[in-house]
């Protein structure tokens, strides 16, 4: 679990996904966080097809799967379910019930954390939401979501990324400040190792992108 944690901060999703994928009949935890993750992927590809039922029946499989791990109780699996209904409603452009899902993930997130238990597995129900809200287009809901996300969990990299991108779909500066700091993680030791046994990944060669450009840099006077 820890390596696939690194490896969804490193934005390699599918590499964590394998991973967790791997030990999942041996690991409940490794198998309720392989349903969540793929039940996500799952909904983004759904999402590019138009949200179509055939598209969709990989999420729902994976949502009933969560049943099993207690999604009828207060708890990671409750969580993750709730996020997988939004993303759901995200695939097919349903925003009002998006919203209703995700809030409410969200919001039980936030009790888990406070009462210093874990919230959604590996990628939480803050960073997703704010991808999701990212999806459709509702940039200010997407921003409200990673800054909620930064105050509970602090900077990760999935929330800079997710900081950064909001700022630049809402024309506003900031943007090159979350960059950089994406950058900077990236030069940490940790980012550095990464680097060198499986390259950067496109989200990095973005940031440096964004930053070679006419909006970050420093105004003629």
């Amino acid at each position: 679990m820890t390596d696939a944690a690194e490896r969804v901060q490193e934005f390699d999703v599918r590499g964590a996904i394998a991973r967790v994928q791997s030990v999942a009949t041996s690991c409940e935890a490794a198998g309720l966080a392989a349903w969540y993750l793929s039940g996500l992927a799952a909904a983004r590809e759904a999402y590019r097809d138009g949200g179509s039922a055939e598209s969709l029946a990989p999420v729902k499989k994976a949502i009933a799967a969560l049943e099993a791990y207690g999604a009828d109780r207060p708890g990671q699996a409750q969580i993750a379910r709730l996020v997988l209904l939004g993303a759901t409603a995200a695939a097919q452009s349903e925003r009002d019930e998006m919203a209703v899902f995700l809030d409410e993930a969200r919001r039980l997130e936030a009790l888990q954390i406070a009462a210093n238990q874990p919230g959604a597995p590996l990628i939480s129900a803050h960073e997703a939401s704010g991808d999701l809200w990212l999806q459709v287009h509702r940039f200010d809901d997407a921003r409200r979501a990673y800054l909620d996300g930064s105050e509970l969990l602090g900077s990760t990299p999935r929330i800079l990324i997710g900081l950064a991108r909001t700022a630049v779909r809402l024309n506003d500066p900031s943007g090159c400040a979350e960059y950089r700091r994406l950058i900077q993680w990236w030069a940490s030791p940790g980012g550095l190792a990464r680097a060198e046994s499986s390259g950067e990944p496109a989200e990095i060669a973005e940031a440096r992108g964004y930053l070679a450009g006419s909006a970050c840099q420093p105004r003629q006077r």
